[in-house]
C-alpha cells in the first residue's frame, strides 16, 4: 500500500524542515511525499531543495490558498490512501504512518483517524491541548464532533468518487469535507486510538476571535451546501468540544 503525504506550504522556512524531516524518518517504507510551495519568498524554496531526490515531487507556483493548495497535491498523488502533514506540524512518532497503514490493512476502511496534540509553538514537547478522538458514530456530528484534519486519511478513490475540498469556504473546507465523506455518504471509517500528530497552535481558523466567528458560521454553511439538517444546537456545540482538550 503506497501512502502519499501532501506538505503545502507559503513563506514558512522556520519549521518546513522539521516537517519533512518527519516525513523522511518515518519507518514505513512506501511513502510518496508531495510538497505544495505556494511561490514562497522567505528561502522557505532553498531549503525544501536542500532535500532533493528525498523528496518525490516538489511544486512551487502561485495557488488561490489553503484548500486549493490541498487540491493540487490530491490531483497529483499516486498513492491508495492520501494524507497530510502541515508544514508546521509534526508525526507523533516514527511509526505514526506505520499505524495507518496497518489500520487500513487491517480493516475494510475508507478513511482512517486518530487522536491530536496540540504543542508550543516554539517547543513541541509542551502540550496545550489534547484532542481524543474516540470511536466514529455517525450521529455525533450533530453533536459538534468531528475527526481532526490533520490525522485524516482517505483512500485515494473516494477523493476522485466524492469530490475535493469545496474552494469557496475560507477555513472550515476540511470540516465540509468530512462532514460530506463521512455523514452524508457515509464512508467507513476506522478510528486509531493513537496520537498521531503533534500540531503547533495557531491554526487559520483560531489565530482570532474574528476568524473563529467566521468559520463557525462556514459549519453552518456546510451542512446547507450539502442539504442536510443539523440540530439548533449543533454549530455551538463544535467549539464547545474544544474546551474539554485543554483539561
Amino acid at each position: 500500500m503506497k501512502i502519499s503525504i501532501i506538505t503545502i506550504v507559503y513563506n514558512n522556512r522556520e519549521t518546513i524542515a522539521d516537517a519533512i524531516e518527519s516525513v523522511l524518518g518515518q519507518t514505513y517504507p512506501d511513502v510518496e511525499f508531495i510538497v505544495v510551495d505556494g511561490l514562497s519568498t522567505d528561502g522557505t524554496t532553498e531549503v525544501i531543495r536542500n532535500y532533493g531526490n528525498s523528496i518525490s515531487l516538489f511544486v512551487s507556483e502561485k495557488d488561490g490558498g489553503l484548500y486549493d493548495a490541498l487540491n493540487k497535491g490530491i490531483k497529483l498523488a499516486t498513492g491508495d490512501v492520501i494524507g497530510f502533514l502541515h508544514s508546521d506540524d509534526l508525526f507523533y512518532s516514527q511509526d505514526s504512518l506505520a499505524q495507518v497503514a496497518a489500520a487500513f490493512s487491517a480493516h475494510n476502511t475508507d478513511c482512517v483517524y486518530a487522536d491530536l496534540l496540540y504543542v508550543q509553538k516554539t517547543d513541541t514537547n509542551k502540550v496545550v491541548r489534547n484532542w481524543v478522538s474516540g470511536e466514529y458514530e455517525r450521529h455525533n456530528f450533530l453533536f459538534g464532533w468531528m475527526p481532526p484534519h490533520p490525522t485524516f486519511y482517505v483512500k485515494r478513490e473516494v477523493y476522485e468518487r466524492l469530490g475535493l475540498y469545496n474552494t469557496t469556504f475560507r477555513s472550515a473546507a476540511d470540516y465540509e469535507l468530512m462532514l460530506r465523506y463521512l455523514y452524508k455518504h457515509q464512508i467507513s471509517a476506522t478510528y486509531i486510538p493513537e496520537k498521531l500528530v503533534k500540531m503547533r497552535v495557531g491554526g487559520k481558523s483560531n489565530v482570532t476571535l474574528q476568524n473563529r466567528i467566521r468559520a463557525n458560521r462556514e459549519d453552518q454553511q456546510a451542512w446547507l451546501v450539502n442539504d442536510l439538517k443539523p440540530y439548533f444546537f449543533t454549530r455551538y456545540l463544535k467549539p464547545l468540544r474544544k474546551l474539554v482538550q485543554f483539561i
